[in-house]
């Protein structure tokens, strides 16, 4: 903005007049030419609704990584905590897990009970000296085989790992005999995977 100082006439001054200024910008658009990444395993990424369960990890088979499902252990000495679903659970036909896994972070693992300070933040392995959040209804990130659709069912890889499946997977197709099946009603795609295989995977357990 500037002023304008008018021409005197006599004795008598015309007052200042504004005058709007356009000036030009130099922008820096920048052009998206790939898909930002989904999310990280574990990551709940929708925080209604939402339902939240601290659970035990299992002993003797303790659950190893966020984003995956995960079964309550009645295994003596596993002290009612969750382990990964293994290839036993594909002779049970298990159609229900108890949920998925949750990312916490940040995060500090306890190198023995109530000991702190030891290990750094960030760790990518569920400490097993402490409770791990698990997602029982809501919305998920989860690391997935193959290329789900929305509202596609699905598996879970209950064979030995290889070949890019890993036991205890989720799985966007049947497997032919190396999956289970689990129940539509309650679970579901919401979405493809991105280029690194993150999906968001559906609990409707409330």
């Amino acid at each position: 903005m500037s002023l304008i100082r008018p021409k005197r006439t006599g004795l008598i001054a015309a007052p200042y007049v504004k005058r709007l200024v356009a000036e030009k910008f130099r922008t820096n658009d920048t052009a998206f030419t790939f898909r930002m990444n989904a999310g990280f395993p574990g990551d709940i990424n929708r925080g209604h609704p939402a339902s939240i369960q601290p659970c035990l990890v299992s002993p003797i088979n303790p659950v190893t990584q966020y984003g995956a499902p995960c079964m309550v252990d009645t295994a003596g000495g596993s002290n009612g905590g969750v382990r990964p679903v293994a290839a036993a659970d594909k002779t049970a036909a298990i159609t229900q897990i108890w949920g998925v896994t949750a990312r916490p972070y940040p995060i500090q693992q306890a190198t023995t009970a109530n000991q702190y300070g030891a290990v750094p933040y960030g760790s990518g392995a569920i400490p097993a000296q402490q409770p791990v959040d698990v997602l029982r209804g809501g919305y998920i990130m989860v690391p997935v085989v193959g290329s789900p659709v929305k509202g596609g069912n699905v598996w879970i890889w209950t064979a030995a790992s290889g070949g890019g499946h890993t036991v205890g997977g989720f799985e966007a197709v049947d497997g032919s005999g190396n999956t289970v099946a689990l129940d539509p009603d309650n679970y579901a795609w919401n979405s493809p995977p991105d280029a690194t295989g993150i999906a968001e995977l559906i609990l409707n357990k409330f």
